[in-house]
């Protein structure tokens, strides 16, 4: 833009805004985009053609009064969008990730760990391998990473010096710095699948025998409650999507999350995600309250993705009252350790250690237990929760 034109004066809108169409002959100011984001093509914004509206039509998805209708979540696979309004690409949400998206790129990277400036690495599946190519001192660690965190809507500083957030569609980014983290400024960066894989795909890749597949098919088509467990990393996401994906088609599926990761190649999938508190400390929403707001939208499978507290006294109770067809995650190091494990979780959410065996043993009709192992992700073993003189115990089975 010319010194001294503004877009109002009939200049061009500076770098990072948008010089919207008059109305009226009143010029309409510009407005400010992020100046991280790629130039936007004029023709991707401009309005549908004045022929389309003055003749009664309306983009698929819209109202007459021009207001849309709202779109499925996305962490659905067949989540749809207006006419005119093409989903965000892949590339495009990486670039989000700023200096890190050349190394995100790869369709087989599902991990990018930052530690301080001693570098970079990433995991495409088989580890996390070092990556000499990234050069960078602590300083822009610690920059990049408040700018990633800054674009989730968080704050990263002093005050709140260890942050969970979400970019796009489902990238998930955790950042801590010093003093909690003693190796300068951390990074852990979670890239999402491209698109969700079916169950035979998993079985395809390994992570299933013929046995197993028909087993979870079986459980998917019968309703089975379904408990994942596995340490971090083993898949259980992408084995807890693919299980939802095999669900029938007419059934509405809600998904909670700390943090959306699950891309779910089914048409009815709604998400909720928690919410951390403000500075102050107020406004977080747990996941045990979305557990409880979650009944009230008439799920026919709910799901809870990581069961970490008290959440898991909710979805217990939502499991015993009629809602079958659910599911929950839950790390553990082994199928022998389930039992502990939830009576640990239930101890933290004030269930007694016989209460909680009863209502486990009631809720969940298969434990599924991954292990990862050479760069494998599989399912290890199968089994079901039962009862040992008022403890919980499992059995497991073929």
């Amino acid at each position: 833009m010319g010194e001294g034109r503004s877009p109002r004066d009939g200049g061009s809108p500076p770098r990072g805004g948008v010089l919207l169409r008059t109305l009226a002959g009143m010029p309409v100011p510009f407005v400010a985009t992020p100046s991280w984001l790629p130039d936007v093509p004029a023709e991707a914004v401009a309005p549908p053609e004045r022929s389309r509206r003055a003749g009664g039509e309306h983009p698929e998805g819209a109202s007459p009064d021009g207001a849309f209708r709202a779109l499925d979540s996305p962490h659905s696979a067949h989540a749809a969008a207006p006419d005119g309004i093409a989903p965000v690409p892949r590339a495009l949400e990486l670039e989000l990730l700023g200096e890190l998206a050349p190394f995100a790129s790869a369709p087989d990277v599902t991990d990018l760990f930052v530690n301080g400036e001693r570098g970079l690495w990433i995991d495409r599946g088989a580890g996390a391998v070092h990556e000499p190519a990234w050069v960078a001192d602590e300083a822009g660690v610690r920059a990049l990473a408040i700018r990633l965190v800054a674009r989730g809507g968080r704050h990263l500083d002093e005050a709140s010096p260890a942050v969970d957030v979400r970019l796009g569609s489902g990238i998930r980014v955790h950042a801590v710095l010093p003093p909690i983290s003693t190796a300068g400024t951390l990074l852990s960066v979670r890239i999402p699948r491209a698109a969700g894989h079916s169950l035979r795909g998993l079985a395809r890749l390994g992570m299933l025998d013929d046995v197993q597949l028909a087993r979870v098919l079986h459980a998917v088509a019968e309703r089975e409650n379904l408990l994942i467990t596995g340490a971090g990393g083993t898949g259980k996401t992408t084995l807890l999507a693919a299980l939802l994906g095999a669900a029938p088609p007419h059934e509405r599926i809600v998904v909670i999350e700390d943090v959306g990761e699950a891309v779910i190649a089914h048409p009815h999938v709604v998400s909720l995600e928690s919410r951390q508190p403000n500075l102050e400390g107020a406004g977080r929403i747990g996941l045990d309250a979305l557990v409880r707001e979650a009944l009230r939208m008439r799920p026919d499978r709910l799901v809870v993705g990581e069961c970490r507290g008290a959440e898991l006294r909710e979805l217990l109770s939502a499991l015993n009252t009629g809602h079958d067809g659910g599911a929950g995650t839950m790390h553990a190091n082994s199928l022998a350790d389930v039992p502990a494990r939830l009576e640990a979780l239930g101890a933290s959410a004030g269930l007694p250690v016989d209460a909680l065996a009863r209502q486990a043993v009631s809720a969940f009709d298969l434990v599924l237990h991954l292990e990862r192992r050479g760069g494998v992700r599989r399912l290890a073993s199968m089994g079901r929760l039962v009862l040992e003189h008022d403890r919980l115990g499992v059995e497991a089975h073929r």
